[in-house]
């Protein structure tokens, strides 16, 4: 009978794990995982944990959920994979129409690759090329957020800009425009995070009025900078940034591969601003979790430029070996369906609100700096004494601490740093948030204690 310690022994032996300094496992035990089931997670010796971040921010509606099952099971008795290089296939024209009338106004063509990153660089490569075709082979920069991020492939690294990721490659990477961030964890006492991000747009103005005829796009991931501390802003930053970029000739990239299908509150984030962008990149939850699939979504004036003969070189020449998989489209469709069906942001609604409530309940603890959300993000940032000012330095791994805690009493939460985050799957119970807000409570009373 396979035990979980035989697992791990066999694991530690050949797998090289992401975002891990392999030998903390030396120490820290590796969790094998048997099977899923809502928004449990079963080992193979009788434990389960609570999946408070959604599988790194994949899983919206449960592990192993019946409906999202049947529909790949299905597409895996019809057509399990096909070139998308001159053939098509239903689950892909299918999804790339219910994709278009969702989205806000104005997209309309749906680019299929495999994960967030390769999203990224479609869309970078897209602007770029759009401008070329367009007689304007001057603009090739790119402007972002400090600390932002948008992935871990080079051009994707590049227009990132949160330093943990970036600076050993920083040799290999190519220029960009870095503009501070509107994140509203550094406002004055009193100012409000709109007033905080209608000032800190001076910044970004002022950056475009000087660089526009270099300038490619701007990207950014609208409210919510999730690698970067899952520090937000408020949605006129991004009204502001909409006009800037149609007044200066600059395309405006999206970036909601972890913000995108509800998680803010709205199905897409940008919604929330009344703009839609000339490229959206999704990813993540686009098939509930389930399988490798992203998609950048834009418009006809972008799709004309690179529409000519053939022997005009203006096609893109852009290809992955998996776009547009059938049985991943299949995931993405079942996944819009019960959006569709079950009237998930209106649920979603009621039950953020109970998870911001109890969240907030941890602001009276001393080392609690803030309580933030958006929609079914919350984020509970540390700092000594409370103080804004005064960052636990990294070095102690104090978000480990309540890592291993939440692990020993059923759940998993990984914070981010010294942020403790909740992102869990949209099925999650009110007792079961309860349930990990007094998880996360007693393990940032032990991981602040000295």
């Amino acid at each position: 009978m396979l035990t979980a310690s035989d697992l791990a022994r066999r694991d530690l032996r050949v797998v090289w794990h992401p975002c891990t300094q392999m030998k903390d496992h030396e120490w820290l035990p590796m969790v094998p995982i048997a099977r899923g089931e809502g928004v449990w997670l079963h080992d193979y010796e009788g434990r389960r944990y609570l999946d408070a971040i959604s599988s790194w921010w994949v899983n919206l509606f449960g592990h192993a959920n019946p409906r999202i099952n049947a529909a790949v099971t299905a597409q895996l008795g019809r057509l399990e994979h096909v070139i998308m290089a001159g053939f098509t296939h239903e689950p892909a024209v299918e999804l790339a129409e219910r994709l278009t009338a969702i989205a806000p106004p104005g997209l309309t063509r749906c680019f299929f690759a495999d994960n967030g990153s390769s999203a990224i660089e479609v869309a970078l490569k897209m602007s770029f090329h759009y401008w070329r075709n367009s007689g304007r082979g001057a603009k090739r920069r790119f402007v972002t957020l400090t600390n932002s991020y948008h992935g871990e492939t080079l051009g994707a690294l590049a227009v990132g800009h949160v330093e943990l990721y970036r600076e050993i490659y920083h040799p290999l990477l190519m220029d960009v425009i870095a503009v501070p961030s509107p994140d509203c964890y550094g406002r004055e006492p009193g100012e409000s995070e709109a007033d905080y991000s209608r000032r800190m747009f001076a910044p970004m103005e002022e950056t475009l009025a000087r660089h526009a005829d270099e300038v490619c796009a701007v990207i950014v991931e609208p409210l919510v900078q999730c690698a970067g501390n899952m520090r937000m802003y408020d949605p006129v930053y991004l009204a502001l940034l909409r006009e800037a970029c149609d007044r200066h000739g600059v395309h405006l990239i999206a970036d909601e591969i972890a913000v995108g299908f509800g998680r803010t509150g709205t199905m897409f984030a940008c919604e929330q601003a009344y703009v839609a962008p000339d490229f959206l990149c999704l990813s993540k939850g686009l098939t509930g979790g389930y399988l490798p699939l992203s998609v950048v979504l834009t418009g006809e004036r972008v799709y004309e430029a690179f529409y000519d003969e053939y022997a005009n070189l203006r096609a893109f020449l852009h290809s992955h070996s998996y776009t547009g998989n059938p049985l991943a489209c299949a995931a993405a469709l079942a996944t819009l369906r019960i959006f569709a069906e079950d009237d998930v942001l209106e649920r979603n609604r009621s039950l953020a609100a109970h998870l911001g409530g109890r969240c907030r309940e941890l602001e009276d603890l001393p080392h609690v700096a803030e309580v933030r959300q958006r929609g079914m993000i919350v984020a509970v940032e540390l700092a000594r004494d409370g103080n804004r000012l005064a960052p636990f330095p990294w070095q102690e791994r104090r978000g480990l601490r309540v890592y291993r805690h939440a692990l020993a009493n059923e759940a998993l939460l990984r914070p981010i740093g010294n942020v403790v985050y909740f992102m869990p799957p949209y099925v999650i119970e009110p007792d079961q948030v309860d349930r990990l807000v007094a998880t996360a409570r007693a393990g940032i009373e032990i991981a602040t204690c000295d």
